[in-house]
This record gives structure tokens, sequence and C-alpha cells, in this order.
């Protein structure tokens, strides 16, 4: 278990063999501490979680990092110079521990902790995907192994340390979604990490605003491969089908694992049936074993989801039993939820966030359902240089799928003009700038016969559209 003398020597290279009080887990949050905490007191744009220490202390942590003076009348270990004149001072709790940056002494001590620990880390990173990868890995894995996985969203800088830090001995896996913003930060995650295993679902083009290009988003993703230790230790496994994950076999050292839809790949599938909200049928090879495979995941485009997982579990030593037993969780659809308006139409929430990509495959799950076809679509942001011609592509495929479009936003309408040029009748294309005004709409002319698929960038709060449906069918 982690202790307060694995933090210290962390900070200063210096061990006080006194300090044995536990850390049972590290915190940003005063609201979320748990009794035996570490706080880390982080300045927001808006807040000073220096501002929150008593409240920490409050409920229950036993030290905080803190980087500036508090009015607070806590006692304080400066660790910004030499111990040898402080160590009369008492190590108990509740205590402050200063340091020059709180963010920089989490990660140098979430890197020490994962240094001391004898277990298999397995990085994923993607444009599109990795929450849901995440989750059926962790599952596959937990039918042979203690399994930890970051919870949420916790992927970059601050959550990864976080995740690390909730590790004991008793854990032999960890699963840690890897996300990316700008370049050198999933090496600094790897460097915090340090995975055998590396996981890569795609590159699309979402954060292409921030990164610049799909290019520079493939550079900024190899960086999971490249740290990879060189086979046989280190395992990259990528997706065949995305021919710039394809390209990344040339940046690792590691052993290369292709999982996709084609023979050439190590893992692949066929014979795909899409089973509409009853999940995906497939057919999967391996070496010279063909199984038959049916798993709860909505939509045809989840056989990758399905064999991403699948491939860790084989280079991770487990039986098939154990494999098909993982993939068979029903509680690993974390985005997409289906429910029922008040009249009885099928609304697909897909409104966590969108790409180019994920619409795609949104669009694919709504033509495998039965019934009229609607498609709510918004704005999808963080395009960058792709922002026109990611509309583009969603509105094409929108106007063969769907029996009526309804487009939210400003750059939705780039969906509805690709829509209407590629034949769909400009009847069947509804264009709102509010999302009262799709509401409205919604609420007058659905009936038990229709399929909504509602999708868009997190950014135009879709999810009220369909709260305020589900708000009429109460």
């Amino acid at each position: 278990m982690l202790i307060l003398a694995d933090a210290i020597e962390a900070l200063t290279n210096v061990r006080l063999e006194t300090a044995t009080t536990v850390i049972t887990e590290a915190s940003v949050d005063s609201r979320q501490v748990i009794p035996g905490a570490l706080f880390v007191a982080m300045r927001g744009e808006h807040t000073d979680g220096h501002d929150y220490i008593k409240d920490a202390f409050g409920r229950g942590a036993s030290f905080a990092l803190i980087e500036h003076e508090v009015s607070n009348d806590f006692p304080v270990l400066d660790l910004r110079d030499a111990l040898q004149d402080k160590l009369t001072i008492s190590l108990a709790p509740p205590l402050c521990l200063r340091v020059d940056n709180t963010l920089s002494a989490l990660q140098k001590i979430a890197r020490f902790w994962r240094r001391k620990l004898d277990l298999r880390v397995i990085g994923i990173t993607g444009s599109v995907g990795k929450s849901t990868t995440k989750e059926l890995i962790a599952e596959v894995l937990s039918q042979r192994y203690h399994t930890l996985k970051n919870p949420g969203n916790l992927n970059n800088e601050i959550g990864l340390p976080l995740t690390i830090l909730r590790l004991g001995s008793g854990y032999q896996r960890a699963v840690l979604e890897m996300g990316f913003y700008l370049p050198g930060e999933i090496a600094l995650l790897c460097d915090i990490a340090l995975p055998q295993v590396g996981v890569v679902t795609n590159i699309g083009t979402v954060h292409a605003e921030r990164a610049g290009s799909q290019e520079a988003i493939f550079r900024g993703k190899s960086e999971l491969v490249q740290a990879l230790p060189p086979s046989p230790d280190g395992i990259a496994i990528l997706n065949y089908d995305d021919t710039w994950v394809r390209k990344m076999a040339e940046k690792t050292s590691a052993q290369v694992f292709f999982y996709g839809l084609t023979p050439d790949s190590d893992l692949w599938a066929d014979e795909i049936t899409g089973l509409g909200l009853d999940g995906i049928r497939f057919r999967l090879h391996y070496r010279n074993e063909t199984l038959f495979v049916r798993v709860p995941l909505i939509g045809r485009h989840s056989v990758h989801t399905a064999l991403r997982a699948a491939a860790v579990g084989l280079v991770e030593g487990l039986t098939w039993q154990e494999i098909f037993d993982g993939l068979s969780q029903g509680h690993t659809q974390l985005r997409l939820v289906a429910v029922r308006s008040e009249n009885g139409a099928m609304l697909l929430d897909d409104t966590y966030n969108a790409s180019p990509e994920s619409t795609l495959a949104a669009l694919n799950l709504l033509e495998e359902l039965d019934g009229r076809k609607i498609a709510v679509l918004g704005d999808m942001l963080e395009l960058g240089q792709y922002e026109r011609q990611g509309h583009e592509l969603v509105g094409v495929r929108a106007s063969e799928i769907a029996d009526i479009l309804i487009t939210l936003g400003e750059r939705a309408h780039v969906i509805a003009e690709a829509a209407r040029k590629s034949g769909m009748k400009k009847t069947s294309i509804i264009e709102f700038e509010g999302v009262d005004e799709v509401v409205d709409w919604l609420n007058k002319n659905i009936s038990n016969n229709d399929a909504v698929l509602i999708k868009g960038s997190h950014g135009l709060r879709m999810d009220r559209i369909v709260s305020a449906l589900e708000v009429e069918s109460r």
C-alpha cells in the first residue's frame, strides 16, 4: 500500500521510515475525498484547490499537496529543499506537503509508485472508441486477473496519475485510457504508467482543431507504441483496417498484433450481422481456429471493439472461454442509450460527443432498426481543417439512411446541404438553430413506429433533447 514515506521519497529522494501512514488514494476534488486520501490542491481557471483544504481535511483527507501558503492553521512540511532540519516535525495527519507545483508532484508520486508495483499495464488510445474499448478489455481481463481501469474519462495528465495511486499490490492488470490533445501528452502518460501493451483504435479527425492535422494526430498517438518495451515484452495491438494505425507498426520495437476484418490481420472477423439493439454476431478467426461469437455491443462497428478486447485477452494468456465470458458482459456500452418517448418512439441517445467517424457508425446502427428513421444531427466541433469535409460525409450517409434529417447548429447546415445534393428530398430535411425547436418538432411528429438518432458534439448539449422527451414520458 502507498504510504507517506513513498510520497516523500518520490519528491525528495529521501525516505523517512517513520512516515508509515497509509495513503488510500489521491483526489483533486475535496468533495470526493475519502478517509486517508491525499488531497492535491490545484489552481484552475475559476477556482483554487487551496481554498478547499479545510474541507478536504474535514472529509477525512490525511495529507494535502500545496504550492503556496494557505490561511488554515494546518502544519506544513516543506519539501522544496533539504529535509534534514525538518525531521522533528510531526508527520501525523492532517499535514500539508508544500511543493513547487502540485500537478508535477502528483505525477512524480504516481511515476514512483508505478515502478514499485509488479503488474502489467494496458494503454489505450485512438480517436474514437477508447472508453468502450477500455471497459470491455477490463471485463475480459477481470475473468482471470484482479484488474483496475481508469474511472470515467480520467485519461489525462491529472486523471491517469490519480488512477495509478489507486493501485495496490493486489492488482495484476491495469487498463488505462490515454487521451491526446497536444504532442508529448501521451509520451508523458506512458512515462508515468509504463504500459507493456498498447492498443490503438483508429486515427480520426476529432481534435484536429488543436492537433492541426491527421498527420499530427498520428504522430501524437504513435507515442504510445513508441513507449512500449521491445518484443517480446512489449505488444502493440493495431487496427489493420485503419491505414494510419497500420503505419504505427513502423514506429515500434514491440511485437505487433493486428486485428481487423481481413485475413491479413492476426485476429479477424467476417460474416458480421447487426442485430439492432440486441447486439452483433460475427465469425472470428485466429490462426487455425474459427469461432462464432455474439456480443451485446450495439452496431456493426462494435466488432472492432470486440476484436481489441479479444486480442488483449489472447496476448495476456486467457482461454477462449474466459474471453467470451468477458465479451458477453452487457454493461460495457457506455455512450449510446436507447430509451422510449411518451408515444413509444425509440430514441437513440448518442449525445456524449460526435466526430465524423462516430456519427457514421451511429447512422449505420440506425439503418439496422425497423420503422421510420429520423436522424437528429448537430454540429461536430474541433475538426479544424476537416470541418466541412466531415460534415459533408455525414450528410451524404444520412441521405442514404434517414427518412427525415433534422440538423441543429451552424455547422450542421453543411450536413443538410450535402444531403440535399445527394438526392434527399428537401421536404425531408429540417434545419433548426435551437434545442427547444427540435424538442417541439419531435413531440408533435414522432410515433411508436419511429427510430430517432440524436447525436452531436457535447458542446451543443443535445442531451437536453432526450431529457425533455423523457420528462414528457413520465
